[in-house]
């Protein structure tokens, strides 16, 4: 079986839809599903032969919310699934997959703490990566990255901005990123 054909077997099981993943010769066919059926796709994939559990991890999609995305991989056929759920921003809750592959217990507890992502049936969301006082989770679109605020980057940002002494356009704030007058040390 291909994985483009598993994929829509395991799409048809919950009601998902199939994609492929951006990434050129790397690209990864995509599973997309409902939460309610997050945990009962990824029994399926592994009993389909998706039997190595790669990584978990989520991506901050704002308004939409996280989407919480799975890879799994066929070692004897050579290919590999990204399984994919989204939650809403508000209360973010996913099943856990400790349950179907152990080994996502350790990526729930980052993504829990990077992300503020519940996975119920997860009794070990500790922190893992932070020191006790870290407030938040800086892996959120909407958290302030203070370091970029307060002091400024030590290399060269811009084009033509070096040590040559050519003409500098005007600097940039990456996104997310406040004014001095909005956040942090006035100048």
């Amino acid at each position: 079986m291909t994985a483009e054909e598993l994929a829509h077997r395991l799409a048809e099981r919950v009601g998902g839809e199939v994609g492929v993943s951006s990434g050129g010769d790397w690209a990864r066919h995509v599973v997309d599903v409902p939460v309610d059926g997050w945990v009962r796709t990824l029994e399926s994939a592994r009993g389909e032969g998706l039997t190595f559990f790669d990584w978990l991890s989520a991506v901050d999609e704002l308004d939409e919310g996280f989407r919480i995305v799975a890879h799994l991989w066929s070692v004897p056929d050579r290919f590999g699934l990204l399984i994919r759920t989204l939650t809403p921003r508000e209360a973010p809750s996913v099943p856990s997959a400790t349950g179907v592959f152990p080994g996502a217990a350790w990526h729930e507890r980052e993504t829990h703490e990077m992300f503020g992502v519940d996975f119920p049936g997860n009794d070990n969301l500790q922190p893992l990566l932070l020191p006790p006082e870290f407030e938040g989770q800086p892996l959120r679109k909407e958290f302030v990255l203070a370091s970029r605020v307060a002091k400024p980057w030590p290399g060269a940002k811009e084009p033509g901005e070096g040590a040559e002494g050519s003409s500098k356009r005007a600097p940039m704030r990456p996104p997310g990123v406040p004014t001095a007058e909005e956040w942090g040390p006035r100048r």
